[in-house]
């Protein structure tokens, strides 16, 4: 049996009016440069599902097993949680159709857009749920195509014991220095993998001290060079690499992001409650124990409440 996350402390606190209204509890972890764990708060080594973090391991395990994909912004597509603006879907739909696919072949379930403003239109025009505007649309396409590469049957391909699935966890295990602790199914349907938010942090920060020309740094260049297709016109982790030059981010689902920055260090993190308000105050603060700094973060290191339309509180670190 898997070791079980014991839990975090208390990392921000809510404010309202004044007045402490409650706080959201969680563990974080900050490498340097060689690995070496220079702050923690919480449990940062037993295992978690990362979630969407692990989505740029994907991808390298994708182009290793034969994805036969050149241009950036497609492996920014494969490795993102995109927003479900009309940009993501072209792409999507593209791909797709690159390799002799509909959408029909996607396992990932019908969703309507995680972006706000994409949902909305969407709703307006009285569309629904697709499968092509599931946030993480763009990866099981990528999974799709590198089957066909590779000779696999597409049929299961999600299943954890299908081939590409294997070549995948092989990339996780490697890049975290871990061996899974649990296999579980994420929202899209595919595997999720458990290990520590020390591994996941030492995961990117092999990713951004990978070499421009070799798969790895393929992937995290492809990330920072389209930051808007990771996420969307206003995602968290597209803000931050618009804002930081060289910085690798990725948002995973249930308060869990991880970030890294060349020569500098990584972070990861998790929200217990898994609230995404409050993981942007303490990657802030994590990140300025790496001696990071930039405006989006100052704009990150607090979050307003608001009450009748009006800001009436903050969300900070206590970290």
């Amino acid at each position: 049996m898997a070791k079980t996350y014991e839990g975090g402390v208390p990392l921000v606190e809510v404010i309202r009016s004044g007045f402490v209204e409650g706080m959201h509890r969680g563990s974080v972890v900050v490498l340097d440069t060689a690995g070496t764990v220079l702050a923690a708060a919480g449990d940062v080594d037993s295992p978690i599902f990362p979630r969407s973090s692990s989505k740029p391991m994907q991808a390298v395990g994708m182009l290793r097993a034969g994805l036969p994909l050149t241009e950036p912004a497609d492996l920014a597509m494969v490795a993102a949680s995109h927003a479900g603006e009309e940009f993501h879907l072209a792409r999507v739909a593209g791909l797709l159709a690159d390799g002799g696919f509909d959408e029909a072949a996607l396992h990932c379930p019908p969703e309507l857009p995680v972006g706000e403003q994409a949902r909305a239109a969407v709703l307006r025009a009285g569309g629904g749920p697709t499968r092509i505007q599931m946030n993480c649309s763009g990866k099981h396409a990528g999974m799709l195509l590198t089957c066909r590469a590779a000779g696999w049957s597409v049929d299961g391909y999600w299943r954890p014991e299908h081939p590409l699935q294997q070549r995948l966890r092989d990339t996780i295990e490697e890049f975290t220095g871990e061996s899974a602790a649990a296999v579980g199914v994420d929202g899209c349907g595919a595997p999720v993998l458990a290990v520590s938010l020390t591994g996941l942090a030492g995961a990117y920060r092999r990713l951004v001290a990978a070499d421009t020309g070799s798969v790895p740094g393929a992937v995290a260049d492809a990330m920072r060079a389209y930051p808007e297709i990771v996420g969307g016109t206003e995602a968290d982790d597209t803000r931050l690499m618009r804002g930081v030059p060289g910085l690798l981010a990725k948002v995973g689902a249930e308060g869990v992001i991880a970030a890294a920055l060349p020569g500098v260090g990584a972070v990861a993190l998790k929200i217990d409650d898994g609230a995404a308000r409050a993981r942007m105050p303490v990657l802030v603060s994590a990140l300025r124990r790496l001696a990071v700094d930039a405006p989006v973060l100052t704009e990150f290191a607090e979050i307003p409440l608001f009450g009748g339309a009006l800001p009436v509180g903050t969300l900070r670190s206590l970290w």
